[in-house]
């Protein structure tokens, strides 16, 4: 499960996404639209605005704005910035690849086989699902109807 963190992350780029991108949004706007406390938005944007993903400005029309356009920024990208890196094993990251401690030759490891099939199919879609892709369908639209039926399946993810 991706934290509550990066929930609000995402949360709060797709409410900065929607807003008219000549203006910025002001902190206390964006955390009672989103329902984010603003203690832990402020410190969520700090960090995306860090990593160039969001900017400030100072004064009475300050605020927040993307950095980027919509379509510059995938749900990859926020997921590694907020949560780090996005794999199940550590054996699979691409960030932060460590050795299973308790594995023997990973060439032949049954489990990390199929890992590597379920951390390669979520990075794809992650990597390249854009902030404007999720408010316009168009990352559903994308992917094909054999894995939209599974992801509608009776298991959430």
């Amino acid at each position: 499960m991706i934290s509550q963190r990066a929930r609000y992350a995402l949360r709060a780029l797709v409410a900065l996404a929607q807003a008219d991108p000549d203006h910025a949004v002001m902190i206390s706007d964006l955390s009672t639209s989103c329902s984010i406390p603003k203690k832990f938005l402020e410190q969520i944007l700090l960090d995306l605005k860090r990593h160039g993903l969001v900017r400030s400005k100072r004064g009475k029309l300050g605020g927040y704005q993307l950095n980027r356009q919509p379509s510059r920024i995938t749900f990859g990208e926020v997921l590694r910035i907020v949560d780090g890196p996005i794999a199940l094993l550590p054996c699979l990251s691409k960030i932060s690849y460590r050795r299973c401690k308790d594995c023997t030759d990973e060439a032949s490891c049954e489990i990390r086989r199929v890992f590597a099939h379920v951390a390669k199919s979520s990075r794809d879609i992650l990597d390249n699902t854009s902030l404007l892709d999720a408010m316009t369908g168009e990352g559903e639209r994308r992917r094909p109807a054999s894995e939209k039926a599974s992801a509608r399946g009776p298991h959430p993810v």
